[in-house]
Order: C-alpha cells, then structure tokens, then sequence
C-alpha cells in the first residue's frame, strides 16, 4: 500500500487554468494534443522554407555559370585556339617510348622511401 497517493493534489485555482486543463487532457489524447501539432508544424516548416533554399540555389547558380569550351580554354594566360584534330597530331606526333624516370626532391626532414 502506498503512503503518497498516486496524483498530485491540485488546488481548484490551478484545476481551472489553460494549462492544468491541457496537462489533463494530453494524457487522454497524446496523438491528438501533442503528436498532430508536432506533425503540422514539421510540414508547414517545409513548405514555408522551400522559397528560401530556391533562393539559396539561384544565387549560387548566377555566381557559378556553364562556360562555353572557348571561355574554358580562353581563362588562362592568353588563350589561343585550339584545333581538336591538330592537338591529337602535336601528341601522336611525340616519342612516348624514350623517357626516364625521375625521383621528385623531397624536403628536409621528409622521408624519402629509400630503404
């Protein structure tokens, strides 16, 4: 047996407020009280943040543009054009047969790999 009952006594002022009637009915219907408004306001939120993350995008997509290959290849010092057909001859044309293999310097104190 129990010496403290189980509820909490209320006085019949707080039995009245907003809040005491909530607190009783939230243990009646959770779902309804707590749960649903919850819910609500999870998908209300997405709808009302969708125009702010296209406005994030957009101002990402006017900083970062699609450049054409002649803007591409023009960024650099001076830009000259460029045949596709005349660069794979320039490479085709090159001995990749004769080469050598050379060791990078490494900096100071930098293990080398040397065994």
């Amino acid at each position: 047996m129990a010496v403290f009952p189980s509820k909490k006594f209320r006085s019949s002022a707080e039995a009245k407020t907003v809040a005491s009637r909530y607190r009783s009915s939230l243990s009646r219907h959770p779902f309804l009280l707590f749960g649903l408004p919850f819910i609500a306001t999870m998908v209300a939120g997405s709808f009302f943040l969708t125009p702010a993350t296209a406005i994030r995008y957009e101002k990402h997509d006017r900083r970062v543009r699609r450049l054409t290959k002649e803007e591409e290849l023009g960024i650099g010092k001076a830009g000259r054009k460029v045949d596709m057909k005349e660069e794979y001859y320039r490479l085709a044309a090159k001995d990749l047969d004769d080469w050598e293999q050379k060791r990078v310097k490494r900096l100071p104190g930098e293990h080398d790999g040397v065994i």
